[in-house]
């Protein structure tokens, strides 16, 4: 657990037990990250800060959607990071917040063993490194909040751009032709789509959720509202980014598909005049060739005439499929 006292004099590293001190402060703001919500931090948050059991239940298990709870003195908002997997698989990183008036507190929830655990720090240590560095001075506990909430949209954006890269490679090898297994590469398509389809659904409903903020009126002071609302369009603006990148690889898909579709058509039109040319030879041979060619005689003038009879019709079936278009 990481407590940190942010005043004009500077950041200042604290030791937990400090922790009721520095909330009765009022020339300082108090951020405490707790990368694991284990048995003391749970304690904490119940006996130092008071915040409610569902609240801290929720910073324990891990929640599949964002969410936001307003109380009377301060604001519980769970928030998702996308982190790129094996197989395409998306891992959600959930970012537990309470922001109340002189304090914020950033829990990092369950992790899944499969994704890097650095991962889960990664926005509220770039914060922490523009602070002690002087880059950064929040004032309010909205202020840090929006710092690293504004950290977690960057990540989302070149989480897109990172797809968006990969959209267009995958692009590039359809209009190249350059497809060695059809099955392989179309798998490669779906799960594209469905890693944008992941960060667009974290956008849209991280969208909902400070929407939602904006119009509350107990928990959010008036000069945060301007904050909340830049971070509605931020959000607002990686859902449309992914919507335009999915429908983009909807496009190459639906590309790809119809230019297969369409060779397995002019395939098969190939295949049935074929068919066509060759079902009257068949069908003459099978009826009437045992009796023009035997083992002891040939009937030659039968055969001569057998053979003109069959070339006469494979030349008219050739000529029916020329009319209708099929080669």
């Amino acid at each position: 657990m990481d407590v940190r006292l942010i005043s004009d004099a500077g950041v200042e590293q604290r030791r937990v037990e400090e922790l009721e001190a520095l909330l009765g402060r009022e020339d300082g703001l108090v951020w405490v990250d707790i990368p694991v919500c284990d048995e003391h931090a749970v304690r904490v948050l119940r006996e130092v800060f008071g915040f409610h059991p569902l609240a801290v239940r929720d910073c324990v298990e891990r929640n599949q959607v964002p969410k936001i709870h307003s109380y009377p003195d301060h604001v519980f908002v769970v928030l998702h990071a996308p982190e790129r997997g094996q197989a395409s698989h998306v891992h959600l990183l959930e970012l537990d917040q309470f922001a109340g008036p002189n304090y914020l507190v950033t829990v990092h929830g369950p992790i899944n063993p499969a994704a890097p655990p650095d991962a889960a720090l990664r926005e509220t240590r770039a914060v922490r490194t523009r602070i002690e560095g002087g880059r950064l001075r929040p004032r309010s506990s909205f202020e840090l909040s929006y710092a690293v909430v504004s950290a977690l949209t960057r990540h989302q954006e070149a989480f897109v751009a990172t797809l968006a890269r990969d959209a267009g490679l995958l692009e590039r090898r359809v209009m190249a032709g350059e497809i060695d297994d059809a099955e392989q590469f179309l798998e490669e398509l779906f799960r594209a789509r469905h890693e944008l389809l992941v960060v667009r659904t974290i956008a849209a409903q991280s969208r909902e959720v400070y929407g939602r903020m904006a119009t509350l009126t107990r928990g959010v002071p008036g000069e945060a509202r301007p904050l909340v609302e830049d971070l509605v369009d931020q959000f607002s603006r990686i859902r449309s980014m992914a919507d335009g990148e999915k429908e983009f690889l909807h496009g190459v898909i639906e590309f790809y598909q119809t230019r297969t579709d369409t060779k397995m058509t002019i395939a098969a039109e190939r295949l049935a005049v074929i068919a066509a040319v060759i079902l009257p030879i068949t069908a003459l041979s099978s009826i009437y060739g045992m009796n023009v060619i035997v083992n002891q005689r040939t009937h030659l003038v039968q055969l001569v005439v057998v053979l003109v009879v069959m070339a006469f019709m494979s030349a008219l079936l050739l000529r029916w499929t020329k009319r209708q278009g099929w080669w």
